[in-house]
C-alpha cells in the first residue's frame, strides 16, 4: 500500500507537492553529509595544529573515489529502476536493486586491498610533504577499510528513492552521519586520537549507514531486492546501469583527481595554502551540497515521467525545480559570502592560512549560486537515460575544461589561477549542460510523437 502511494505522488501529486515530497528529504540527507563532511575538519581544526588540517584536505579527494564508485551503481541504479517502475517492470527493478548491491561489496573490497597495497606512491601523488605524510597515510589506511560500506552507503541512498521512499532513503544517510558527528569530537579530542579518531568516527558511521539499508531490504519493506537470487548481468542490468553511472560517477572522480591535483600545485607554496583551499573547498561545499541534493531528489520523479510517457508532467516539473534551484543557489551563496570570516573561523586559527582561506573562498563562491541549476539539469538528462550527453557534462566539468584551466590559469595568475579554474569551469559547463537538455528533451519529445503517429495508423 505504501509503495502503491508513492507511485502515486509520482503520477499525481501537485507538481510542487511532488517535488517537495522527493526533493526535501534528499536535501536533508544532503545536509547530513555536509555536516558530515564538516565535522572531520571542524574537530581537527580544534586541535588547533594546521597541519593535520592540511591532511584530512589532502586525504578527502582519494577517500571521494569510494563515494564516486558508490555514484556508479546509485546513480545509475536510480535511473535504471525508476525508469523501469514507470513501465511497470517491477521484475527487472528487483534484477536491478540486486546487482547494484553485490558490484557495490565486490568492488569496495577490490577498491580497499588496492588503496592498502599502494598507500605511499598514492600519498606521494597528491603531494603529502614530510610533514603531513604520516598523518594522511594513518587518516587513509583506516578509511579504506570501509570500502564496501561507502560504497552501498552511497549507492541505496540513491536506489531507494527510485521507489519513492525519499524517506528511508534519508533515514540510512542521517544515521551514520549523525554517528559520525557524534563520535568526532569524542575520539579526535575527547580520546586525544586526532586524526585516526577522525577516520575510526568515519569508518564506523558508514558501517552503520549500510547496515541501515540493508535491513531495511531484509526487513522486507521495499518491493525491490538485495537477494543473490535476483543478481544478473544479462538482459541490459550490466550495460544499462553503467551507461548512467560511469558518466555519472566520472564527475565525482573528476572532481576528486582534480582537487588532488589542486592540492598537490598549492604544496608548492606550502601546507598553510593547502589548508586554505582545503576549507574554501568546504565553504563552496556548503552551497554544493544542498543543491546537489535537490537534483538528485528530483531525478527518480523525472525518470518515472519518462518510463511513463508523462512528458506534460517532466516538463512541469523541469520548470519549476529550475526556478526553485536557482534561487536557492543565489541564497545560499550570499549566506555564505555575509559568513565567510566566521566560517573560515571554526576550522583555521593560523593566520596564514584562515587568509588563504578567505582569499579562496571568494573566488569559488563567484560562481557558486549556479549550482542548483546545473544539478538540476545534469539529473534531469540522466533521468532520460542519455548517457552520451550525461558523459560529455561530466568529462567537462572537472576534466577537459578544469584541468587545463589549473595550469594555464596557474601560469598567467600564480597561485590565485588554481582558484579562478573552478569558476571557469562551472559558467562553461551550466551553459552547456542547458544546450545538452534542450537537445535531449527534443529528440525524446520528437520520438514519442513519431510512436504516436505509427501507432495510428
Amino acid at each position: 500500500m505504501n509503495n502503491q502511494k508513492s507511485m502515486e505522488v509520482f503520477s499525481k501529486a501537485p507538481v510542487s507537492q511532488a517535488v517537495f515530497k522527493n526533493a526535501l528529504p534528499a536535501m536533508a540527507a544532503m545536509l547530513m553529509v555536509l555536516i558530515y563532511n564538516l565535522a572531520d575538519t571542524f574537530f581537527i581544526g580544534q586541535t588547533h595544529d594546521a597541519l593535520q588540517v592540511a591532511a584530512v584536505s589532502l586525504a578527502t579527494p582519494v577517500f571521494l573515489i569510494f563515494m564516486a564508485v558508490g555514484t556508479v551503481f546509485g546513480i545509475g541504479g536510480t535511473s535504471v529502476i525508476s525508469r523501469a517502475l514507470g513501465e511497470g517492470k517491477e521484475d527487472y527493478a528487483k534484477k536491478v536493486c540486486s546487482f547494484c548491491m553485490w558490484s557495490c561489496i565486490i568492488a569496495g573490497v577490490i577498491m580497499a586491498a588496492l588503496f592498502l597495497i599502494f598507500m605511499n606512491p598514492i600519498l606521494s601523488l597528491i603531494g603529502a610533504s614530510s610533514d603531513t605524510w604520516n598523518l594522511t597515510k594513518t587518516y587513509l589506511t583506516i578509511v579504506a577499510c570501509s570500502g564496501p560500506f561507502v560504497l552501498i552507503s552511497n549507492c541505496y541512498a540513491n536506489v531507494i528513492r527510485a521507489e519513492g521512499k525519499s524517506g528511508n532513503a534519508m533515514m540510512g544517510q542521517l544515521l551514520g552521519n549523525l554517528l559520525n558527528v557524534i563520535l568526532d569530537p569524542i575520539m579526535i579530542l575527547g580520546f586525544g586520537w586526532n586524526i585516526a579518531g577522525a577516520a575510526i568516527a568515519t569508518v564506523i558511521g558508514n558501517v552503520i549507514g549500510a547496515g541501515y539499508y540493508i535491513c531495511y531490504f531484509l526487513r522486507g519493506k521495499s518491493n525491490l531486492s538485495i537477494s543473490f537470487k535476483d543478481f544478473t548481468v544479462k538482459n541490459k542490468v550490466c550495460s544499462s546501469v553503467f551507461a548512467i553511472g560511469i558518466p555519472a560517477a566520472l564527475g565525482s572522480l573528476l572532481m576528486s583527481i582534480s582537487q588532488i591535483i589542486v592540492n598537490s600545485q598549492m604544496a608548492e607554496y606550502g601546507d598553510m595554502a593547502v589548508a586554505g583551499i582545503g576549507v574554501a573547498m568546504k565553504v563552496t561545499i556548503i552551497t554544493g551540497m544542498i543543491c546537489m541534493g535537490l537534483g538528485q531528489g528530483i531525478q527518480p520523479l523525472l525518470g518515472f515521467c519518462v518510463g511513463a510517457k508523462l512528458w506534460k508532467r517532466f516538463k512541469d516539473i523541469f520548470k519549476f525545480s529550475a526556478i526553485f534551484a536557482l534561487i536557492l543557489g543565489v541564497f545560499m551563496t550570499v549566506l555564505c559570502y555575509l559568513s565567510l570570516n566566521q566560517i573560515v573561523s571554526v576550522f583555521l586559527t593560523d593566520t596564514t592560512a584562515f587568509n588563504y582561506a578567505v582569499q579562496f573562498s571568494r573566488i569559488l563562491l563567484i560562481t557558486s549560486f549556479l549550482f542548483g541549476l546545473f544539478y538540476v539539469l545534469v539529473n534531469s538528462i540522466q533521468a532520460m537515460g542519455a548517457a552520451t550527453a550525461s558523459l560529455i557534462i561530466s568529462l567537462s566539468r572537472q576534466g577537459i575544461v578544469y584541468i587545463p584551466a589549473l595550469f594555464i590559469l596557474k601560469a598567467v595568475l600564480g597561485l590565485t589561477g588554481l582558484v579562478w579554474a573552478q569558476p571557469v569551469a562551472d559558467i562553461f559547463s551550466t551553459i552547456l549542460a542547458a544546450i545538452l537538455y534542450i537537445k535531449t528533451y527534443q529528440k525524446l519529445s520528437r520520438e514519442q510523437i513519431t510512436r504516436q503517429i505509427e501507432n495510428n495508423k
